[in-house]
């Protein structure tokens, strides 16, 4: 379905201006039918107050045909059932009155999309205003607006079957108004949906962080991608992912970005203290590495100053004491010797 974008359909000021001076010529007939129709021999009066009764009961109809969009709105309109094509700039238009707008995702809400459900005390104000609210409800008019769909957190395996917690938001709007409505039968699930695809079959080629011997683009290399580390290349894939999925319902997407990120909580606790263990680790191998350049610093400083002579077992007892020290978690606890060295 190719998209028909109607133009020359700005007249629903004049439409407006001739029913309206159509209504006012009935009133006239009307009132001057009804002074003569006792004293008119013939039978015209009774036809202008006859003719006058139809044309107001009826004329309202014209009025349905009177369209106004704001700007960034769109109208798919059917005539009996037949796509006759679409409105898409702002203004004020008159079209066929028997032309319905079609938009059969008008009542679904997307989360932090713009046409979110409110709670809590903003649903207090709502329901005070709750004529204006039920009108933008029902409304048939798409939005062609940037707009956000923030999907729910799930509980996906990574690549290396760790369950984790993963939360995207995707930015979206609409390009083509024929396919979204008709191609699909209601786009925005239809997103929602296509999202939670995507982002499964994305996050699972990763793993949460950088793991050995894990091959994250396919191309039989191991590389040192990971969701944690590499969340600028996750998202892109994910929008690409995305986007090819929806092509055929119109929608463009703009950006995707991961929210949220975390273990499940089944292994959260566990992870951590991986985490914690290699930090350690790390921190123990850096101590040590600077210990060891400290004694074979001392060492040389006191060969070339020939402050004291030491054999291999004193340099060994030396080491051992100062490794002790520097590696040491607690403040050195000095003790005097006061007696010889030998």
């Amino acid at each position: 379905m190719d998209e028909k974008v109607l133009n020359g359909k700005k007249n629903g000021m004049k439409a407006l201006l001739l029913v309206l001076l159509c209504y006012i010529l009935d009133i006239i007939v009307f009132a001057f039918s009804v002074a003569y129709v006792d004293k008119a021999v013939t039978a015209l009066p009774v036809i202008g107050l006859a003719a006058s009764i139809i044309v107001f009961c009826t004329a309202w109809i014209f009025f349905c045909g009177l369209k106004v969009l704001k700007p960034q709105e769109a109208l798919v309109l059917t005539l009996f059932g037949k796509y006759v094509g679409t409105l898409k700039d702002s203004g004020f238009y008159y079209v066929n009155p028997f032309c319905t707008a079609v938009n059969p995702a008008a009542k679904t809400r997307l989360n932090q999309s713009g046409d979110v459900t409110e709670t809590g005390s903003i649903a207090a104000v709502v329901g005070a205003v709750q004529g204006s609210a039920n009108l933008e409800i029902t409304s048939n008019k798409l939005s062609l607006k940037i707009m956000t769909l923030n999907n729910s957190r799930q509980k996906i395996n990574d690549c290396l079957g760790n369950p984790i917690e993963i939360g995207i938001a995707v930015t979206w709007k609409i390009v083509d108004t024929a396919k979204a409505v008709f191609n699909v039968n209601n786009y925005k699930e239809f997103l929602s949906l296509q999202c939670d695809s995507a982002l499964r079959n994305v996050v699972r080629s990763y793993p949460y962080d950088v793991a050995p011997n894990v091959d994250t683009t396919g191309d039989g290399v191991a590389d040192e991608g990971s969701l944690r580390g590499s969340s600028e290349v996750v998202a892109a894939r994910i929008r690409d992912e995305i986007q090819t999925r929806v092509e055929e319902a119109g929608i463009e997407i703009i950006e995707a970005r991961i929210t949220y990120l975390a273990y499940a909580p089944e292994i959260a606790a566990v992870m951590l203290q991986r985490q914690q263990a290699s930090a350690i680790v790390d921190a123990r191998k850096m101590i040590v590495d600077g210990a060891v350049g400290m004694v074979e610093m001392a060492l040389e400083r006191l060969n070339e100053k020939e402050v004291v002579h030491l054999d291999e077992e004193r340099k060994a007892a030396m080491v051992s004491n100062l490794l002790v020290v520097l590696c040491g978690n607690r403040d050195a606890q000095p003790v005097v010797n006061s007696g010889s060295l030998y």
